[in-house]
């Protein structure tokens, strides 16, 4: 049942934009699936959706093709402007502050971005962490994506 439900919600996100978890859970009532709020959150989490920041329609994480360097640098400095709240240098780790639910999207934009001394990020709730080479390229990040930030 649940392979069969995990699948339903695939089939539904990647065929027409939902927007919530309510309008998520109306169709898969549609389709023969009744499942609380709570289920649904689980496999929402477990299948990686996040929302898109255009729409906020739910997606998988990556689920998109990997835009040109240009469009990922585009990219990057909307999806700062939108979602940015403070970034912070530890060591050799920037610290990026987003609002809850927005971290995910906004560390894929870092990923996509492909910036030269990011070796690769982790996404919480409401918090990254940027992984640079060394405590100099850390602060050469954080530089730049206020940077980026600023021209939002």
């Amino acid at each position: 049942m649940k392979t069969r439900r995990l699948s339903a919600i695939r089939q539904v996100v990647e065929g027409e934009p939902v927007h919530s978890q309510e309008e998520l859970r109306q169709r898969l009532v549609t389709m023969g699936f009744d499942v609380t709020q709570a289920t649904l959150s689980r496999d929402i989490k477990e299948l990686g959706l996040v929302k898109r920041a255009a729409d906020g329609a739910y997606q998988r994480a990556g689920g998109d093709a990997a835009p040109s360097t240009a469009a990922a640098a585009v990219a990057l400095s909307r999806a700062l402007g939108e979602f940015l709240l403070t970034v912070d240098v530890a060591q050799q780790l920037v610290v990026i502050k987003t609002g809850p639910g927005q971290a995910q999207m906004l560390a894929l934009a870092v990923d996509r971005a492909r910036l030269p001394d990011v070796v690769g990020t982790i996404a919480g709730d409401d918090t990254i962490l940027v992984v640079c080479r060394d405590q100099r390229c850390a602060q050469s990040t954080r530089a730049t994506l206020e940077h980026l930030a600023s021209e939002a």
